[in-house]
């Protein structure tokens, strides 16, 4: 058995109306990427949580999956038609085998080294250092598998600044992976707070999963954030942040009072260009510095004054 997949190349202005016309036509999934990807001209388009898409690229291509049993040059012909456009795009045609889609996507994701003594292990590898500490988290529904630069920057800081003890806000948990590991290398509590109910459950999961104990690692929407917002001075030694700059910003005044004096925070999925923004937000409460870079994304640490 196999699967046909149609590539069309097209404009913004037309790729809607062609997505929606394909899945009327039979496709079982359609993907809408850039065109120029891998190129010297590829766009990186960031939205924020609360907002809903506004751009998309310039250049566009549209990918529809269909079952092997169709005439993809007529469907083509007939989805051209039907959004009238003037001419007929480019446009071209793959049978892609079936496979063990599982296996195939599971070997993509490997263990995660982020120190000598850190790792991130799917469930489906052996820990290489049985030794270390190995958080076992697999590719999901919620963000933060450690893959990503923000992620890394986190927990490396994490690693190298907890010295054990510590009451620890993971703000934005997503995976729980920040919250879990500063439960591992020795916080004494730790607290994740997300927007999206899956991703609690995805935290709650993870750490069941990563033995921690319930009493010492909560998980909370953010709707019940006063749970944890226990004294006007704050409880958390460490509040750390992974999420995107607008909310950063948004979220200051709120981070701020879960922060005792003294208590250090730590915030990232910030790009390079928007940390003085960033820190604009926080140095009213914050001592702020720049601690480290990756791939153009920024890790930004403060010492509440």
């Amino acid at each position: 058995m196999y699967w046909t997949v149609l590539t069309i190349e097209t404009s913004a202005t037309h790729t809607e109306a062609l997505s929606d016309v394909l899945i009327e036509l039979g496709a079982l999934s359609v993907d809408i990427h850039d065109a120029t990807t891998g190129t010297p001209h590829e766009q990186f388009l960031f939205e924020q949580f609360d907002e809903s898409p506004k751009k998309i690229w310039s250049k566009v291509e549209i990918s529809a999956l269909f079952e092997e049993a169709v005439d993809a040059s007529i469907i083509m012909q007939t989805a051209a038609q039907s959004v009238q456009l003037p001419s007929l795009p480019t446009y071209r045609i793959k049978k892609v085998e079936d496979q063990d889609w599982v296996r195939l996507t599971q070997s993509q994701f490997g263990p995660i080294q982020i120190s000598s003594r850190l790792w991130i292990v799917p469930s489906w590898h052996q820990a290489p250092d049985p030794t270390a500490i190995n958080l076992m988290l697999d590719p999901g529904l919620a963000f933060g598998t450690g893959s990503h630069p923000t992620t890394q920057l986190c927990l490396a800081w994490l690693d190298e600044k907890l010295q054990g003890g510590e009451n620890v806000l993971d703000y934005g948990c997503g995976s729980g992976i920040l919250a879990i590991a500063a439960l591992k290398l020795g916080a004494e509590h730790v607290v994740g707070i997300d927007i999206d109910p899956r991703a609690v459950e995805t935290s709650l999961a993870n750490a069941k999963r990563n033995q921690c104990d319930q009493k010492k690692a909560v998980f909370y929407t953010a709707n019940h954030m006063s749970k944890v917002d226990q004294t006007t001075d704050g409880w958390a030694d460490v509040v750390v942040a992974n999420i995107l700059a607008n909310p950063l910003i948004m979220l200051a005044p709120i981070l701020m009072r879960a922060s005792r004096n003294n208590g250090r925070i730590v915030l990232s999925g910030i790009l390079r260009e928007q940390v003085k923004e960033v820190e604009r937000a926080y140095q009213q409460w914050f001592r702020m510095r720049l601690a480290g870079e990756q791939e153009g994304w920024a890790l930004l640490i403060g010492t509440r004054k």
